[in-house]
């Protein structure tokens, strides 16, 4: 079985972290999106990735080769992103009709990861939601099934979204399907979808059973992306490096601090995330994402953001702030 983890798309909505950082690398309860995804997918012994990139697609492989070197990674570019079904068919040669496990690039859910590699069937990551118009959406059918899935529908018949996880046996079928919608030019909402490649799938006979995610995490935005970074600091114990001291410093978990931090005469939590080598000195913070070698004297954040590389003086502000950047509030 081989993963495809499309990360090709430019995450307007994170602006300006996603100027200068690949949504998928954004930091989050000490990890990122993308290693989130990648060990979650490695518990079930899958070992052979192809990432779709394109918008610093660098970035992206710089950091799978040096945090995961042994990998068998795989790097496709998509220029002309027009949409996620585009990105998936641009795998075909690398898949070679093999088992195929698709995890959307800011997609985190929990869920039995073994059970779904193992099951003999294709299988569809699904969860109830609120208002269905703004996802793709599976119906199934009265034996449990999935027999239609729709993107973004303006009637839903179902509250079942798809979540963005897709274990496909029938690659081949797959990747006929992609071929067709193209030919055809069936788009929805101006993009190749993926559901309606599904969708095909399921007309010529390929049978799809559903499971549901435990827990669904939006990193897309800047508000869900820090209600995400709080759930996870609990889920992944709070961490810091044991060795260092933080000099009249209280520190209120669940917090992740990098390797170098210095950080003296602050106040640090609960639900703070700080990268590697990072200064904090007479600070507050709380409810925040720092980046890596960011320097902050004399400031209280809360419900914030900071790029790497900042520089921050001065008095109580929410920010959303990118990375090179230097801000003096004093």
């Amino acid at each position: 079985m081989k993963a495809i983890i499309p990360v090709a798309g430019a995450g307007t909505k994170l602006r300006p972290h996603s100027y200068t950082q690949p949504k998928a690398l954004i930091p989050l309860a000490g990890k990122t999106v993308l290693s989130i995804i990648i060990d979650q997918l490695r518990e079930a012994n899958i070992n052979e990735f192809i990432f779709i990139v394109g918008y610093l697609g660098d970035k992206i492989r710089d950091y799978v080769e040096a945090k995961y070197p042994e990998l068998q990674a795989h790097y496709v570019q998509q220029i002309d992103r027009q949409g996620i079904g585009h990105a998936i068919k641009l795998a075909r040669d690398i898949v070679n009709n093999d088992e195929v496990f698709v995890v959307l690039g800011d997609t985190i859910c929990e869920y039995d990861i073994q059970e779904v590699a193992g099951s003999p069937f294709s299988m569809l990551g699904v969860r109830k939601v609120d208002d269905p118009r703004e996802f793709g959406v599976a119906e199934m059918d009265d034996e449990g099934y999935i027999d239609h899935v729709v993107e973004k529908p303006q009637i839903p018949k179902s509250n079942m979204a798809l979540v963005g996880i897709y274990k496909i046996k029938e690659s081949e079928l797959l990747f006929q399907c992609l071929e067709n919608n193209f030919i055809q030019g069936l788009r929805s909402h101006g993009e190749y979808s993926l559901t309606d490649a599904l969708d095909c799938m399921l007309k010529k006979g390929a049978k799809f059973k559903p499971f549901k995610v435990e827990s669904w995490f939006d990193c897309g935005r800047k508000e869900t992306l820090l209600e995400s970074n709080s759930t996870l600091l609990k889920k992944f114990a709070p961490q810091y490096p044991k060795e260092y001291h933080f000099e009249n410093t209280v520190i209120i978990h669940p917090v992740s601090i990098g390797d170098g931090c210095d950080i003296k005469n602050s106040i640090i939590g609960p639900n703070v995330t700080i990268g590697e080598s990072t200064t904090v000195n007479y600070s507050i913070l709380r409810n925040s994402i720092i980046g890596s070698f960011s320097n902050l004297y004399d400031i209280v954040l809360e419900a914030s953001i900071i790029g790497s590389d900042s520089g921050l003086r001065g008095e109580t502000r929410r920010l959303n702030i990118g990375d090179n950047t230097s801000i003096d509030l004093g």
